[in-house]
């Protein structure tokens, strides 16, 4: 009826979300970023373990390898000079004068003198002639040296030769020479011949060659 007051309606309240602040994603886990090297620059991955083991074991055998390999050759060398190691003592020097064929004991019928051949590969020679007496005058002194040979070096064999690298002797031209020397041993003697050479102690026969021969001493 007009002026009757009607029911007042209500209308339900609606909630409003609130405005979002800042961006509007959804926040996650931070992501690590990833560099881009060049191959050459990056850091070699280690190999695994049974590669370095196979490594070690190779480098372990190619060493010891080596080492029989050294070993072998050392005593084939050592049973070449034991022959000639130990001491000899002088019994005979004669020189043989290539263009008369004359050969005599230079150094008298009694020379004296030592050979010794060490182990470790050098040798010693000391050998000196018959009657020989103290010098008094100049010319006596210079008369020694034409009865005396004495040097000494480091020594290698090459089948039956030995050769000598002289590092001190009487007579200065052979310091800094090889002396090639054949040999042979037999019933404890032994034996040596030089090649054809002039020989500082007696130029004045030529070419010529020396057979020297020692007995093993005691």
């Amino acid at each position: 009826m007009p002026g009757r007051n009607r029911p007042a309606v209500c209308w339900p309240i609606l909630a409003v979300p609130p405005t979002p602040v800042g961006p509007s994603r959804r926040a996650g886990p931070r992501r690590r970023s990833r560099r881009l090297l060049h191959p050459a620059l990056r850091r070699p991955k280690p190999p695994p373990w049974e590669a370095v083991v196979q490594k070690r074991f190779v480098l372990i055998a190619s060493l010891a390898a080596v080492l029989v390999t050294a070993g072998a050759v050392r005593p084939s060398w050592a049973e070449d000079t034991a022959s000639v190691v130990g001491l000899w003592k002088l019994v005979g020097y004669e020189v043989e004068v290539q263009a008369t064929g004359q050969r005599g004991p230079v150094m008298g019928d009694h020379p004296t003198g030592y050979s010794l051949f060490t182990p470790d590969g050098r040798v010693f020679f000391m050998l000196t002639g018959e009657g020989r007496m103290p010098a008094k005058t100049a010319e006596e002194r210079a008369a020694l040296l034409t009865t005396m040979v004495a040097y000494t070096g480091r020594y290698r064999l090459e089948g039956d030769k030995w050769i000598t690298n002289v590092e001190v002797a009487w007579n200065p031209e052979w310091v800094g020479t090889e002396q090639s020397r054949t040999y042979k041993i037999e019933n404890g003697r032994l034996q040596v011949l030089t090649p054809w050479r002039i020989m500082p102690n007696w130029a004045d026969k030529g070419m010529q060659r020396s057979i020297v021969t020692f007995q093993k001493a005691e």
